[in-house]
């Protein structure tokens, strides 16, 4: 990690001042992202990787910037096109006539933050680059290990609306991937307010914003999302919701066990950013969509149909009861939460 922050700016290492301090720092730049910016604190908080999908021109990799920024993550970008080579991300032996020696050359992957930019336009060869590295925080290059960087985070980018010179990413490579999130155009309202920041200061951008958390922070605050409590009604309902993937019939492939364990560490960490101590059903159900819509594998019927990956997955949810829905209306989280009690123990 990179960079220095005000004392004044420290958080004390809770996830939920990192991430109202991340949101509102990003939040003097980019409008409209609260939920982007969630995810990616998540993932940052538990290890995993972001896929975001959306139309060009709605800041994707501008946002991975401004969080890489904010959070004094090393960043590199990786601009995927059909002739990137594995080497090209990975490194490679480099010889130096002088000494006549090979130099290793290391690869942009070697950063606490990788973005790569529309990965769906480089060769499944090349994408398969980044699995030893998602998966075991490491590169092999000619023969010879390296560790990466502590944190490592892979955020990806694709264009969902072009399909030339595009190459769809492998099973393998999506289930990688903690979350995949589709962002939409901005509501009037917040481009609106677009306009009016630009105009101000037509050079806002990442150069913008400061470093608010420092690595002690965010030593602490993974501690504290993994000390966070799940009941087992609410890991049983994660069991529900992932084996109704493998059972739906517009399902050929469902959900892998490490969509299970994102769900576990996805809700841990939600649930402490919202200030909670332990999970409950609406964290599992928030989070649906981002951890299962880019795991399932449709059945042909369902592809020439047209349905949609993340329409089976709020079906799903919606025939599957979570712990605890009959007392629903009566339950309080924030009251809980001051009282110290879990009622899904």
């Amino acid at each position: 990690m990179t960079g220095t922050t005000d004392p004044a700016d420290r958080t004390s290492g809770d996830p939920e001042g990192i991430y109202e301090s991340l949101h509102s720092e990003i939040d003097r730049v980019l409008i409209g992202n609260d939920e982007a910016v969630e995810y990616l604190t998540i993932a940052l908080l538990t290890r995993g990787h972001l896929l975001l999908e959306g139309v060009p021109g709605i800041a994707k990799t501008t946002l991975a910037n401004l969080f890489a920024r904010t959070t004094g993550l090393e960043y590199n970008r990786i601009q995927m096109t059909p002739d990137t080579l594995p080497a090209d991300i990975t490194g490679t032996h480099i010889y130096r006539q002088g000494p006549g020696t090979f130099e290793l050359q290391r690869g942009p992957i070697f950063a606490n933050l990788v973005v790569a930019d529309e990965i769906n336009r480089a060769t499944p060869k090349t994408q398969s680059a980044l699995l030893e590295a998602m998966e075991e925080r490491r590169v092999t290059i000619e023969g010879e290990t390296l560790s990466l960087p502590d944190p490592f985070m892979v955020v990806a980018t694709q264009n969902p609306i072009e399909t030339e010179g595009v190459y769809q990413l492998p099973e393998a490579q999506r289930d990688r991937f903690q979350f995949k999130l589709t962002l939409d155009l901005p509501d009037r309202t917040d481009e609106r307010e677009l306009l009016d920041r630009f105009d101000d200061d037509p050079d806002l951008g990442p150069d913008n914003v400061k470093q608010v958390i420092d690595p002690q922070a965010l030593v602490d605050a993974r501690r504290t999302v993994q000390a966070v409590h799940i009941a087992p009604p609410v890991k049983e309902y994660v069991l529900d919701l992932v084996a109704a993937t493998r059972e739906h019939a517009d399902v050929s492939h469902g959900a892998s066990p490490r969509a299970t364990l994102a769900f576990l560490n996805g809700a841990k960490a939600r649930a402490a950013i919202n200030g909670r101590e332990y999970a409950i059903p609406d964290d599992i159900k928030s989070m649906a969509v981002p951890v299962l819509r880019h795991r399932l594998v449709l059945s042909t019927d369902a592809d020439l149909s047209d349905i949609d990956s993340a329409d089976v997955v709020a079906e799903i949810v919606e025939t599957i009861e979570p712990p605890g829905a009959e007392a629903d209306e009566a339950f309080d989280p924030l009251a809980a939460h001051e009282g110290g009690n879990n009622p899904f123990d």
